[in-house]
């Protein structure tokens, strides 16, 4: 089956030497660079990622990379429910923010049933809710000045801290969500507690889980290795990594 990833791809291929007339880009693309600009273009900006009825939800739905990041920082915010815990929101923004989890379900609400899809070949539907990662940003007054927005997590492989970005269009799509629930209930530790990052247009490695810190910046260069995420760094994965 040709799944619409690669068929995005498979199209931006047969385009890529035109497409210096619509973009500042060098003619040839990267595979990369094209399924973003297919993607965005062919389906829009706003496009709606399907949501499923409560009835489909997976009765099992797998935990997927760090299952807990088992540090002593982490543990005594477990041990305590994260009563301690708070997102801080801060680099290019107006008024840096430090919010409790009271604070954060305090916020007008989105729920939404989606579809995670791995990048190892496995999907499963669940019920996701928190306030939309848009709500925060506008109360922290992004500037004008940001481009991307990263996600600082507790957890770290190897020793090194977890990390990814986005930038601005999925920031603030009506979809992408900083969510504490999933299935009606406070995360678990597995899927990512007390905070995590629902990007839903994006495979399953974009959605940072145990997200502590979000930082605004202008380019991506100043962090981990600079490609954007971890995975991006140490395996070459691709940092648009769009559905």
């Amino acid at each position: 089956m040709i799944s619409r990833r690669t068929l995005l791809i498979g199209t931006g291929a047969s385009l890529l030497p035109g497409c210096d007339s619509l973009t500042d880009s060098p003619a040839l693309l990267s595979a990369e660079e094209a399924h973003l600009f297919l993607q965005r273009s062919i389906t829009g900006r706003a496009a709606l990622a399907r949501q499923f009825r409560p009835d489909q939800r997976s009765p099992i739905f797998r935990v997927n990379g760090t299952a807990n990041p088992n540090t002593p920082e982490y543990n005594a915010l477990a041990a305590n429910r994260f009563a301690d815990w708070r997102l801080r929101v801060d680099g290019l923004v107006a008024r840096p923010l430090s919010l409790s989890l009271a604070q954060i379900r305090s916020l007008p609400q989105r729920a939404q049933i989606t579809r995670h899809d791995c990048v190892e070949g496995w999907s499963a539907i669940g019920k996701w809710q928190g306030p939309r990662l848009e709500t925060v940003l506008q109360l922290a007054g992004i500037r004008d000045t940001a481009r991307y927005i990263v996600f600082h997590c507790a957890d770290r492989f190897g020793g090194t801290p977890y990390y990814e970005s986005i930038d601005l269009v999925d920031a603030f799509h009506p979809q992408t969500i900083l969510a504490w629930a999933m299935n009606d209930a406070p995360l678990n530790v597995g899927h990512g507690a007390p905070l995590r990052l629902r990007v839903e247009r994006q495979l399953g490695y974009k959605h940072a889980k145990y997200v502590m810190r979000i930082e605004a910046v202008a380019s991506l260069a100043g962090t981990g290795a600079g490609k954007g995420g971890y995975w991006e760094d140490s395996n070459g994965y691709e940092w648009y990594a769009g559905i």
